[in-house]
């Protein structure tokens, strides 16, 4: 059962999920992965209103909260392989399946998070989804890189070390690209327009998304 910290007094509208959405959700997982939807959503009314309250003493404070929260919350979803969890070799789940299945492997976590702090107005320049190589498994694997400002060092989004940490204490991971909805990244930070869109299984993504918008 994912944990909801918050205060119980949350700001309604933020994700307004449809009578079709939350059917469909119900049919083909459970009426449990509706109310896990539901704690997404109240996760990220709450932390909308957080931030605006605190955005006004301190940014980035403010901002600093809202990565751990996302980071922690997602982090509750066991891991299992794309094999495992929908049959195939490679599959991007969108947030609602994540939730809805409550399993994901890293790119799901990775994606969960970008697009929840996305959401709550995090500019997309200072978020970068990031092929990794790591070391600790020898494999390769996904994680969410957040920058402060553009020259900083960003910190790290992971399932396997759950905790931020800045990318100099996460010394088991070797980056070997990067992207965003506007830019790619190579692993020595040389940037290529053209975004997410050069990624089929982000195409995928976002159809999906549109599809899930529309019910």
């Amino acid at each position: 059962m994912l944990v909801l910290w918050l205060s119980p007094f949350a700001i309604a509208g933020l994700v307004d999920f449809s009578d079709n959405l939350i059917s469909y959700v119900n049919r083909r997982f459970s009426p449990d992965a509706v109310k896990r939807l539901m704690v997404w959503k109240r996760l990220l009314n709450d932390m909308r209103g957080a931030e605006a309250v605190g955005a006004r003493a301190s940014e980035a404070r403010a901002e600093s909260l809202t990565m751990r929260k996302t980071n922690d919350f997602f982090n509750q979803v066991p891991y299992a392989n794309d094999q495992v969890a929908w049959g195939r070799e490679d599959y991007w789940a969108t947030p609602v399946e994540m939730l809805g299945l409550f399993a994901g492997d890293c790119e799901d976590y990775s994606i969960a998070k970008y697009l929840s702090l996305k959401e709550l107005g995090v500019p997309i320049e200072r978020l970068r989804i990031t092929y990794v190589q790591a070391k600790s498994v020898n494999e390769a694997h996904m994680v969410l890189a957040y920058y402060p400002t553009p020259d900083a060092e960003p910190w790290i989004m992971d399932n396997l070390v759950k905790e931020l940490r800045p990318a100099s204490q996460r010394p088991d991971l070797e980056p070997v690209f990067s992207f965003n909805d506007d830019d790619v990244w190579t692993a020595n930070g040389t940037s290529r327009k053209g975004g997410a869109s050069q990624v089929r299984l982000w195409r995928e993504l976002l159809e999906k998304l549109a599809r899930e918008s529309r019910m």
